[in-house]
């Protein structure tokens, strides 16, 4: 067994699609319309499905928002350097909302980013 994706709803597809190609690096690796059912889901990642867990974006055709809720946490994305990595994304205009610095009782680096529909990211330094 492994884990396939992550499966996330979001309020305008191609903004999503921007965040994360643009500002994150993933490519877009498919994306399919679903007339019938009313939604469009897109898969990113930084590698192909057969390999990677990868993120699915879906988009309920005229739903621009969602309540995050209280049980999701994150998404965990591992960078070489977390404080060039956060500088460089704010620059770009990502939101950084928890700057670059150890983790409150340890010494992992991390930062915290937000998409556009607020989900958050964190970005944990190589080990």
């Amino acid at each position: 067994m492994r884990i396939l994706h992550t499966m996330l709803r979001v309020g305008d597809l191609q903004r999503s699609i921007t965040f994360y190609t643009e500002l994150l690096g993933m490519q877009l690796l498919r994306q399919k319309k679903y007339p019938d059912g009313e939604f469009t889901l897109a898969f990113l990642g930084y590698g192909d499905e057969s390999a990677n867990t990868v993120l699915e974006l879906t988009y309920n055709w005229g739903v621009e928002s969602y309540d995050i809720g209280t049980a999701f946490g994150h998404i965990a994305l591992e960078v070489d350097d977390v404080y060039q990595a956060s500088d460089a994304l704010k620059k770009r205009g990502g939101k950084v909302i928890r700057e670059a610095g150890p983790m409150n009782a340890g010494a992992t680096v991390i930062s915290f980013i937000e998409d556009p529909d607020g989900y958050q990211i964190e970005l944990i330094g190589k080990k």
